[in-house]
């Protein structure tokens, strides 16, 4: 009965395989979980699905698939006949209901499209309408047994199906990142090794060394386990990177969250001779970039942050910056810099689907090896795993 739900989930593009479906049914024939429709969400999700970007996408096929997803509001949605019997019987009477399998298919629908056509505006305190705070079935903020919360939030707890509860879709690929998931993208950079003093539990070691000491307790410490990626990060500040500003700031205080060896300069539109640290006193405080060139060892990893948009003349002519007359052209430097740090990438916080209307996009993708990625959950990933190689 579960081949056609596999088949969605293959159709929604999510990589699930023979083996975690066959998972999923031995799961199901131990009985690992009471028969509810819930609990065979987290199952599912939790066998099925390898990778967090796909929850949302998970959510979708599986609404979908059960009926659960589409809302009797949306124009043309295709409303199962069991659904909206079961959903009726809750409000009949006895007698009603059992005049209920008369009306037939057809007379079911034109009465539920009234009821949908008559409701002009929002309802509050009622026990018929689609409202707040009342006793129908439909709606949210109220109580009801046995209903359907549509919109709002959960409060009683007694909903039969939670309309709006895709929780997770900021994690589809094909979405600007945001705070609650730029962590887990950046988590594709890590290299973990165990460096300084013995600071936790060495569970394994401490078995096996209790086990070979007759049974008395023979604890062994080991270091803590770190990531020790090291990491420049290079980011465009000013000018039309004033409209990316919110995007930056959570890419950037994701960066130092998850690399803890992580040094960051400021330059504006393309990296010429000087770089600073303090975008306010950026005339007073500047480090000079050959010094920052020597600084650090081949490989770390460079990760410059701009969109990328400019005067071409800002990149390949001596001069060509705005705000003062560089003796060398900003190619000259960026390519010095990807000479320095083998492993490097652009993230662009423009929407890709502008770059190609971006001269000043195209040279910095060529100059850049077209190491050149959107700050998107899917364009954020490939980055951080080219860089991992």
């Amino acid at each position: 009965m579960l081949i056609d739900f596999f088949f969605t989930l293959k159709d929604a593009k999510i990589p699930v395989s023979i083996k975690e479906f066959l998972l999923l049914l031995e799961a199901l024939q131990r009985k690992v979980i009471s028969p509810t429709l819930d609990n065979f969400y987290y199952l599912a999700r939790t066998t099925l699905v390898k990778d967090e970007a796909h929850f949302d996408k998970f959510d979708q096929a599986f609404g979908r698939y059960f009926k659960g997803i589409q809302t009797v509001f949306e124009k043309n949605a295709e409303i199962p006949l069991e659904w909206l019997i079961q959903r009726m019987k809750r409000e009949l009477s006895p007698e009603q209901q059992a005049q209920l399998e008369k009306f037939g298919y057809d007379k079911l629908m034109e009465r539920l499209q009234e009821l949908l056509e008559e409701q002009k505006e929002r309802h509050e305190g009622g026990n018929k309408w689609i409202g707040t705070g009342g006793t129908s079935p439909f709606g949210h903020g109220g109580s009801n047994p046995e209903g359907i919360r549509i919109g709002g939030s959960g409060g009683n707890r007694t909903a039969v199906k939670v309309w709006d509860a895709r929780a997770y879709r900021d994690y589809d690929d094909e979405r600007e990142l945001g705070t609650r998931n730029i962590k887990v993208a950046l988590r594709r950079l890590r290299k973990f090794a165990r460096e300084g003093i013995a600071e936790e539990l060495a569970l394994d070691d401490t078995i096996r060394a209790t086990a070979n000491n007759a049974g008395y307790l023979d604890i062994k410490m080991r270091p803590e386990r770190k990531n020790n990626i090291k990491v420049l990060m290079l980011l465009d500040v000013g000018g039309t990177m004033d409209d990316h500003i919110a995007r930056t700031e959570e890419l950037f205080s994701a960066a130092k969250t998850e690399f803890k060896n992580m040094e960051f300069f400021y330059f504006h539109n393309c990296v010429y001779d000087y770089l600073w640290k303090n975008n306010q006193r950026r005339h007073a405080e500047r480090f000079p970039t050959w010094d920052i060139l020597r600084k650090y060892t081949p490989d770390t990893k460079l990760i410059f942050v701009g969109d990328a948009t400019m005067s071409p003349y800002e990149i390949l002519q001596p001069g060509g910056s705005v705000e003062y007359n560089n003796e060398e052209a900003g190619a000259e430097w960026l390519q010095r810099f990807t000479k320095a740090f083998p492993k490097f990438v652009w993230l662009n916080p423009e929407p890709e689907g502008l770059w190609q209307y971006r001269q000043s996009v195209e040279v910095i993708r060529q100059l850049m090896s077209n190491r050149m990625f959107p700050v998107t959950m899917d364009g954020l990933e490939r980055g951080m795993r080219l860089l991992s190689k």
